[in-house]
C-alpha cells in the first residue's frame, strides 16, 4: 500500500468540496480531492439540477394544456414523452458534472482520487490501495434518501428521489408517502406528466414546518390540479397488490382505508453518507442520526477536521453547503471569524407556483414572545400575477414591532423564489421595514408589492389558516 502526503484532503466533490479545493490550492497548498462516484454531489446528480429540469418540462406541459386561457390554440391533446424529457435532463446533468470534474482534474496543485474514502487515523485517509495523509481534512460527503421504517416496506417495490429519475414511462398512479419538499415537487411534476397522484402525509398539514395558512394554500394548489392529498395518515403500512402497491392509511377498528398505486415514492427525509467513513478511527463524533457534530465554525471535535454540507446536519441545501465553504475558507485563509449562526435561513419549494421562504415563520416568531407586525396579500391582488394568469398563493411578512426589523417572510406565488430575495437581502443588512418601504420598485413585478405589504402590516395580527 502506497502513501502520499498533502496539505489538505477534501472528501467528496459536492457543492462545498470543489470550491474549497480551489481556494486551498490557490493559496499554495497541495490538495487531494476524493470522490467515490459522481462529481457534483446530490445537487447536480439527483437533486436540484435534474429535478428542476423536469419541473420545467412539467410546467411547459401544464401551460400547453392551459393555452386556451391565453387565447392560444393547441390542436389535439397534450402528452409528455418522459423518455425525451429524461434525455434532456441527462444532457443538462452531464454538462454540469463533466465540467466540474474536468476543472478539478486540471486544477493546479490538486490531485483527484476516485474511490471510497475511509479514515485510518485523524490525519490519514485510505482510498483504494493508497493512504493519503494531511494535517487538514474536510468532509463533504452529502446525504441520501432515508429508509422509511414503515410496516411492509421490505416487501414492496418503491422509488426514492434518485431512482424515480430513471423512469422513462409515466406511472398510471403514483403514490407519494411524504408531504414535504421533495415529495410535493415530484407529486406535481408527475401529475402534470399525466399520472394520477396521491400524496400521503402523517402530519395534519403538508410541510408541517410552515405556517398553517401557507400549508393550506399549497394543498389548495395541488388539489386544484387533481392531486389527491391525504393528511393525518397516522398508521401507514405497505403491502403488495395486483395493481402495484397498497398503502394503508388508517388503523381504527373496521376495514382499513387504503390507496392502491402502480408506483410508490418514499420521500420521508434524508440521512448522511457517514456510516462507512471510519469516523470512529478518527475520533469524529456524530449525533443519533449519523450527522457529524460540528461547532459554529464547522469544525469537528478533532483538531484539523471539518465537515461541510448536508453531512453536518446544519442545513440541507446547495446554497448552505456553498456558504459552509465560504465560512471555512474565510476563517482559514482570510483571517475572518465567520459563524454558521450568523446565517439567515432561506429556501424554496419548487412546486408551481413556487414558495420562497426566509427567516422565521409567524408561528416561530410568536414563540419568541416578541410583539409582531404581520402583513399579507393574496396573489389575486398582485397585478403581475393577474396579467400572467397565475393568481394562486399569497405573500406574507413578519416583523418585530419594536425594532421594526423583518423576522421572516413567505412568498407563495408566481416568481416567489426570485422575489423573496429582496427580503433576504434586507434581512442580511438588518434594514428596517421603514427603509424598505421607501424603495421605488419596478412595475409590474411581484416584488413591487413587498413595500405595500410592509406598509399595511398590522400589530399582533393573529395567525390564520387551517
Amino acid at each position: 500500500m502506497s502513501s502520499s502526503a498533502f496539505d489538505a484532503i477534501v472528501i467528496g466533490a459536492g457543492q462545498a468540496g470543489p470550491s474549497l479545493a480551489g481556494r486551498l490550492a490557490g493559496a499554495g497548498m497541495k490538495v487531494a480531492v476524493i470522490e467515490r462516484a459522481r462529481f457534483g454531489g446530490t445537487c447536480v446528480n439527483t437533486g436540484c439540477t435534474p429535478t428542476k429540469t423536469l419541473v420545467a418540462s412539467a410546467r411547459v406541459a401544464h401551460l400547453a394544456r392551459r393555452a386556451s386561457d391565453y387565447g392560444v390554440v393547441v390542436p389535439g391533446a397534450v402528452t409528455v414523452d418522459l423518455a425525451a424529457a429524461q434525455a434532456r435532463v441527462q444532457a443538462v446533468v452531464a454538462a454540469s458534472r463533466d465540467g466540474l470534474e474536468d476543472w478539478l482534474r486540471h486544477l493546479p496543485g490538486c490531485t483527484v482520487f476516485q474511490g471510497h474514502a475511509a479514515f485510518a487515523s485523524p490525519t490519514e485517509v485510505r482510498v483504494g490501495d493508497q493512504v493519503l495523509s494531511a494535517p487538514r481534512v474536510f468532509i463533504n460527503v452529502g446525504a441520501r434518501a432515508a429508509v422509511a421504517h414503515l410496516p411492509g416496506v421490505g416487501g414492496v417495490p418503491h422509488l426514492d428521489n434518485s431512482s424515480i429519475l430513471a423512469l422513462t414511462r409515466v406511472p398510471e398512479h403514483l403514490v407519494v408517502v411524504g408531504g414535504s419538499y421533495v415529495g410535493l415537487e415530484f407529486a406535481q411534476m408527475f401529475r402534470r406528466f399525466g399520472a394520477a397522484v396521491t400524496v400521503v402525509e402523517m402530519q395534519p398539514h403538508l410541510i408541517a414546518r410552515e405556517d398553517p395558512e401557507i400549508s393550506t394554500a399549497i394543498e389548495e394548489i395541488l388539489r386544484a390540479e387533481g392531486i389527491a392529498v391525504r393528511t393525518g395518515a397516522r398508521c401507514i403500512a405497505l403491502g403488495p397488490h395486483q395493481r402495484g402497491v397498497a398503502v394503508r392509511l388508517a388503523c381504527a377498528e373496521g376495514e382499513p382505508e387504503e390507496v392502491v398505486g402502480s408506483h410508490l415514492l418514499l420521500a420521508v427525509g434524508r440521512r448522511p453518507n457517514t456510516d462507512d467513513l471510519g469516523l470512529d478511527r478518527a475520533g469524529v463524533a456524530t449525533d443519533a442520526r449519523g450527522f457529524i457534530t460540528v461547532d459554529d465554525a464547522l469544525a469537528t471535535g478533532v483538531p484539523g477536521i471539518w465537515a461541510l454540507g448536508d453531512c453536518n446536519g446544519r442545513a440541507a441545501f446547495t446554497h448552505t453547503a456553498y456558504n459552509d465553504f465560504e465560512i471555512v475558507a474565510a476563517n482559514l485563509l482570510d483571517g475572518a471569524s465567520r459563524r454558521v449562526s450568523e446565517r439567515i435561513p432561506a429556501y424554496a419549494l419548487y412546486i408551481d407556483p413556487p414558495l420562497g421562504r426566509v427567516g422565521l415563520t409567524e408561528t416561530a416568531a410568536r414563540a419568541t414572545g416578541r410583539r409582531l407586525l404581520v402583513g399579507r396579500r393574496p396573489m389575486t391582488r398582485v397585478s403581475r400575477a393577474i396579467e400572467k394568469g397565475e393568481t394562486r398563493g399569497l405573500m406574507k411578512v413578519v416583523a418585530d414591532a419594536d425594532t421594526r426589523q423583518i423576522l421572516g417572510a413567505a412568498i407563495l406565488g408566481v416568481g416567489g423564489d426570485e422575489a423573496i430575495h429582496g427580503l433576504v437581502d434586507m434581512m442580511n443588512v438588518r434594514a428596517t421595514i421603514d427603509a424598505y418601504r421607501r424603495a421605488v420598485p419596478i412595475h409590474p413585478t411581484v416584488s413591487e408589492l413587498i413595500p405595500t405589504v410592509l406598509g399595511e402590516m398590522e400589530a399582533d395580527a393573529p395567525p390564520t389558516g387551517g
